[in-house]
Formats: C-alpha cells, structure tokens, sequence
C-alpha cells in the first residue's frame, strides 16, 4: 500500500497500457454516532465499493463516466471502505476515479473523519468475530498444553473449534487440530504423551486414543449412542465414560409429570457409567437402576470410582438429597459414604484416605457456617471440606477464606490442593497446604482465571484468563518459583489496532459501612471538562460481576460508544465472605436496591463529567428483575433495560424449570403462601404503577429458566397504564442469546436504545424497528 492525495475532482490511477491492470484504494471512515449516508462513485472503468468487508455498491460496464450510488447504514465506530477498479485500455484510457460520501445534516453533529490510521475503538465484530480460549489442558509431565480455541463462524450462525498444542517450555506451536481433524476435547492420558477424544459421527461417537509418541491413533469405542464424557484410570489402562439412554415417550402428545424435574424434557434420560480396557477393548457397564449416575473421581490405586444420584426430596430444602457412594471396581459392590443436602463434587486425596468435598456451607450441617443461627447462608457460596472415610469426621477448609471455591485439583505431585476461587470481581487460583492449613495466593497476570490444569508428575500449572481490559490468553507457571510465563493470544492480531479506555476501581460505603465494590469504564478518548452518558450495569444475584473481558454484556464496547460505565456489586454475592452473600437470601432487592440507588448517587456526585439527566441502568436474569424493581423505587433513571427480567416472584418460583431450586436457596423457607411480603411487594408487576421510566424488555422466546411470560405481564401492565415500554423477544431462543446472528442484533439493540434516550439519536432504533 502506498498513500496518495485525492484532489476534489477525484484522483487519476497510472495503469498498464498494454492490458488489464487492477487498483485497490482504501480509507477508513470514523462515526462517532449511528449515521445514515449514501456513497457515490463515478469513474469510465469497472468498479466495486466494499464496507467492511460487505459488497455495497458495484459499475458492471465500460462506458463514459457514470455515477452509481448505494445507502449506507454506519453504526458508531470505525470503518474499512476498499474501492476496487479493474483498467482496461482497450475500452477507454482514461483511468479517473471520484468517490464522495454524503452524509444528512441531522448526522454531521460530529461529522464523519476520514483517515489512514488502523486505530481504532472496540466494536462488536471485536467482540464476536475474534478466537478466544475455551478450554485448557496439560500433559502429565506438563511439556505439552493443549488449547481448545472457539469462534463464530460468520455469516453462519455456527462456531468453530480447533486445538493447539504448544511445547510449554518453548512455547512453540507443536500441533493444530483444525478442519477435518478439528477435536472439541484433549483428555491426556496419565503417563507418556497420550490423549484421548471423541468424535461425532452419524452412526454415533467415536472415542479416540492418539499417541504422539508414535503418531499413531485408534478407536477405542465406536458407534456408541449418546457418548458422554471420560476419564482415565490413574494407571492409564482403562478409561470410564457416561452413556445416556434416552427415554421413549409414552402416549404421543400426553405426558403425565412424574415430579417437578420431569417438566425438563431431558429429566427421563438416564445417564450411566461404563469401563473401556485399553489393552483388548473389553467393556463393562458399571451402573444401573432408575436414577442418573455421576462419576466423580478415582482413587489413586484406581480401584474405586466415586460417583452420586440424586432423589428427589420435597419435604425440605433444595427440594432434592444427594447420595454419595464409593464403586469397588472388581467386584461392583457399592457403599454408600455419605448422604445430604447442598452437595457439588468429590475428590480423592493423593494418597486415598480422605475425600475433598464442595458443597454449600450447610453440606455438612453447621460445621461449613461462620454465621449466627438466626441467619440462613447462602448456599451458593460454595465451601471445601475434608472428609475422612474411616472416621467420617468432617474438616472444614474454607470456613473462615472469604472466596468462593469454583474449581479444585489435589496435586499427587505435592499434595497441596490448587483452587479456582471467586474473590470479589476476581477469579484468582490459590494453593492450600493441608500440612499448615495455609492458602496462598498465585500470581496469575490475570484479573479473571476461567479454566486450570495441573501436570501429573511436574509442578507446573496451565490456565486461561482474562482482565477486564485484556481478552483471552493463556499462562504456564513453574510452581516452585512462581513463574508466570505468557503462551498464547488467540486474539492478538484482531486486538493490536485496538484502543480501550481505562478501567479504574471505584467503591462507596453503604448504610452499614460496609464497602461495596465497584469499577468505572471509560471511553478510550476521555475528556473530564465533557459531559457524557452512563450505563449502570448490575446482576444482584449471588455471583458478582467479574472483571471478565467482553461477555455478553460488555463494558468495553459500551464505552467505546462514548458512555460511562459503572459496575456495582451491591450486598449478596458470594466472594466477600458468608455474611455479605447471606444478605441475598429472602432479599428480593429491598437491600440491594437502596444499594444501588445510593452507589449511583454517590457517584454521580463523584464524577462531574457524568450527565445526570441521562444515566441508563441493565440488568439480566436476576439483573433484569433488579432492573424493573429499581425502576419502581426510583426516577433517578432516565431508562432501562431489563434482559429476561423476573417481574412476578411467585409466577417465576412456579414456571421457571428451576424458578423453586434457586427459590430454596434466594427465598429459604419462604413460600407464596407464607411471605406474601416477598411474592406479591417485591414483584416489579405489583408495583408497575410506579414505573414511569421508558423500560426495553428482552426476552428469548424459548426462555426455559426465566419464561418470556415475565416480561410479558410487565408489558401488559405498562401498556395499559400509558408509559413508554417495548418489549422485544428473540425468536427460538433460550436463557442466552446464543445465535450469531441474533446476539449481534440483540446487542445492536441494546445499544441502538441506548443511543436514543442517552444520548437523543432516536435513529437507529427507528432503522432496527420501524414502526410500519
């Protein structure tokens, strides 16, 4: 590329006399408001304009200069616009090309830039089109990391995965499973470079064994119907995997509900657990009966596998009871070890004497709580215990550790135990000791861990991350120094031309004195003499707004449109320790609601660069509901979103395939007929009266966690009493807009809402929804 002035009359292109020659010319344009525009080319050669990437506009013919025009739609951002021209000096020498964009007056306020430079705000091609890491694995000697890297594959509505496996002591790229041999899994073997995967075929999946060593692969299982995941046994001999057996439906259009589980169509599919032999193939089926089974862990001689079933149980809380069992391998006896409510995962010690269990902090009666009786945990907030299989005793480990545990890994290398924790806004991995009874922290160069894995027979720890102003990577540590070392970007190349503004911490004290956690995004041109727009962005749920970079709701790209962004964590999320998420418990939003409004207060009162007359607030899920209830207690919004929003306690507790298994933990022992105070007045729909902020309501219209018919009552009622609401639902969509296609409108909704009441740019909306 070569850079050239264009005069007023266009520009004059030097080509090959003696034959056809080619011309590329491009510029990028720079809108700093959705823009309507309509470009314009006139030249006597042939010629094409693209925008983005998109054919827009195209002269077929050879024939004296002519224009041809094509309406542009420029949402704000910067944009890549190539001309292309193809010269044939036999049909006319002349080789003139003039090019104009003409922009509406109501769209120059500021006007379109025209520039050279790559440099550039994040968009939401950055957001949706670029690779991240999904997964993370290490070989067992911890030379080799394995990487599963996914992307949508636009204009699909489809994503693509493919590995990378990477020498972790270079960090040179060792292998690429992509196309044709694209795996979605690497499960390394527990000796030797060995893995394992399965591949989905019409005939059913096929589980495969690669070696490379050798490389050389083979099919250990084939054509096996609804294969589910596997593990390999300690020895690396034999490998155990989940089968699911789909149920036949009874009469064709008539289901009589077994229980309150059998309203989701999968409940009566069974799943259960099989052993493979490596060495002849030879399988054996490990488990059977009426209830699902799930494999947990094997013991260190691989001689035991751990595994529970679930029953369901409606005389107390959560509705269901959780049994425990150890499976004696050779001779399939089972034992039952353990019993009880709360219950997520267990895993063997190193040496076999003792279980790691995660639950909630009543999975074992009191022993996990540091709270008064009078107070009911959060049992969301997730605790590690030790339980000792001769004695039973019951040792818990996190009590008094103020993080959340997500993930854990006992090291046989070791023998400490490497958790993934959620500590406030952060994911970070810690190491206990079970010698001193110690955590400490690992530096992990990242603000948000999403995955980890340990090396069998090396101290060495892979994991993948992100920072709330840093997309995916990944990092391998040397656990006897503390070495971070960076091993791969999937994104680098689409981030590099990439300007994010600065991501800076901000909290306040509530009513009690307690600080409350907080971050402002801002816009990668900041100007604090400006006025600008803010979103405020909450969940309000039981787990916090991490500092995870893009998401689906991301705050970077907001604040690349020129707004403010300020996330808040009110009381009840887990991460700050058991008392701050047991105010989550039979709130409703009455605390964290008053926390809210005080946060944003006290912020805008802290920043006077922020516009108070034009503040938007969004929330989902349990976001949403906090979303319509703020929007009953307060007019210190100028609007709302409110995705799969909650606006009616006691219809979401009944309707919702989990509405009374979150209910038990969020409303213990609070029900429709005996807390009218929390069913009926916390309910956004009983209170719509005192709404009369504009709302957006979006809803998938498959929504099985949240049903759609919540944001549908809100509507009604806003409806008929005459305040300005829309309600937008996505087609064929879950709890999550997940379609490529779908999520890029969703999100230009969002922001196109935005656009017209923050900022009074009403036009994009209008374009996305037109009222004829």
């Amino acid at each position: 590329w070569k850079t050239i002035s264009v005069e007023e009359k266009g520009l004059r292109v030097t080509g090959d006399l003696s034959g056809p020659s080619t011309a590329y010319l491009a510029v990028y344009i720079q809108t700093q408001r959705w823009t309507q525009a309509e470009i314009s080319l006139k030249t006597s050669q042939l010629a094409q304009i693209y925008m983005d990437g998109n054919l827009v506009a195209t002269k077929k013919n050879f024939q004296p200069p002519e224009m041809v025009t094509s309406p542009l739609s420029l949402e704000t951002g910067k944009h890549l616009m190539i001309i292309k021209s193809v010269f044939n000096p036999r049909q006319n020498s002349n080789w003139s090309i003039q090019a104009s964009l003409l922009v509406k007056k109501r769209y120059l306020h500021p006007p379109p830039m025209f520039s050279l430079s790559p440099i550039q705000h994040m968009s939401l091609s950055h957001l949706l089109d670029t690779p991240r890491i999904e997964e993370v694995s290490l070989s067992p000697d911890g030379s080799l990391a394995a990487l599963i890297i996914e992307k949508y594959h636009p204009p699909t509505n489809s994503t693509k995965k493919w590995t990378k496996i990477f020498n972790t002591e270079t960090g040179k790229l060792f292998q690429t499973y992509k196309g044709g041999t694209s795996i979605s899994e690497v499960n390394w073997a527990p000796h030797k470079k060995i893995f394992s995967y399965t591949q989905k075929t019409e005939s059913g999946e096929t589980l495969w064994v690669v070696n490379l060593e050798t490389g050389t692969s083979r099919p250990l299982l084939q054509g096996i119907k609804n294969l589910g995941p596997h593990v390999w046994s300690p020895d690396g001999s034999f490998i155990v995997y989940s089968v699911t057996q789909k149920h036949k439906p009874s009469i064709k259009g008539f289901k009589r509900f077994q229980n309150l589980e059998d309203r989701q169509p999968w409940w009566r599919d069974k799943r259960y657990l099989y052993k493979v032999n490596l060495q002849d193939g030879v399988r054996q089926r490990l488990t059977a009966g009426s209830l699902t089974t799930v494999h947990h862990s094997l013991s260190p001689d691989g001689r035991k596998l751990l595994f529970t079933r679930s029953i369901p149980d409606y005389s107390q809380r959560p509705s269901s009871l959780t049994e425990l069992y150890s499976l004696d391998l050779e001779n399939l006896n089972s034992q039952r070890l353990w019993k009880g409510k709360w219950f997520q995962k267990a895993l063997w010690s190193p040496h076999g004497e003792k279980l790691l269990i995660l639950g909630g902090p009543s999975t074992f009666g009191d022993k996990g709580t540091n709270l008064p009786k009078r107070i009911i945990p959060n049992e969301y907030d997730t605790q590690a215990f030790l339980f000792e299989l001769e004695t039973q005793k019951i040792k818990p480990l996190t009590k008094n550790f103020k993080p959340s545990i997500n993930e854990a890994q006992w090291s046989r290398k070791n023998e400490f135990i490497y958790f993934l924790v959620t500590d406030k806004s952060y994911r970070r991995l810690y190491r206990y000791d079970p010698q001193k009874e110690e955590f400490s922290l690992l530096p992990s160069k990242v603000e948000v861990v999403q995955d980890f894995d340990l090396a069998r027979t090396k101290p060495v720890i892979l994991y993948s991350g992100s920072s709330a102003s840093v997309p995916s990577r990944s990092y391998v540590m040397d656990l006897r120094n503390k070495k971070v070392r960076m091993l791969h970007q999937p994104a680098k190349k689409e981030f590099s031309s990439v300007r994010l503004g600065e991501v800076q911490r901000w909290t306040f004290k509530n009513k009690k004195g307690v600080e409350m956690e907080g971050r402002v995004y801002y816009p990668p041109e900041f100007d604090p003499s400006q006025k600008y727009p803010c979103i405020v962005y909450y969940y309000g749920g039981t787990t916090p707004v991490t500092r995870r970079f893009g998401g689906r709701y991301p705050k970077n790209l907001y604040a690349a449109q020129g707004y403010i962004v300020y996330v808040l964590q009110p009381s009840g999320a887990v991460g700050f320790g058991q008392r701050f998420s047991a105010y989550h418990v039979n709130d409703w939003g009455e605390k964290a609601g008053k926390e809210i409004i005080k946060g944003v207060k006290k912020f805008l009162k802290d920043h006077p660069f922020v516009d108070s007359k034009r503040i938007g607030c969004i929330g989902a899920s349990y976001g949403g509901f906090m979303t319509m209830y703020l929007l009953t207690q307060t007019n210190l919004f100028t609007t709302g979103i409110a995705h799969a929003g909650i606006s009616s306690i006691s219809s979401y507790w009944g309707e919702g395939y989990w509405g009374y298994s979150y209910s038990a933990i969020a409303s213990a022992q609070s029900f429709p007929w005996n807390r009218k105070d929390i069913y009926v007045n916390q309910s956004p729909l009983f209170n719509a009266d005192k709404i009369s902020t504009p709302l957006l309501l979006l809803h998938g219209s498959v929504d099985t966690n949240v049903p759609p018919g919540e944001s549908a009552q809100l509507f009604t009622a806003l409806k008929i009493l005459g305040q300005e609401v829309e309600y937008i639902q996505i087609s064929d969509q879950n709890h999550h807009i997940m379609n490529y296609r779908k999520r890029k409108i969703w999100t230009q909704t969002i922001l196109a809402w935005f656009d017209r009441w923050l900022k009074g740019q009403p036009e994009w909306w209008a374009a996305l929804y037109p009222q004829k």
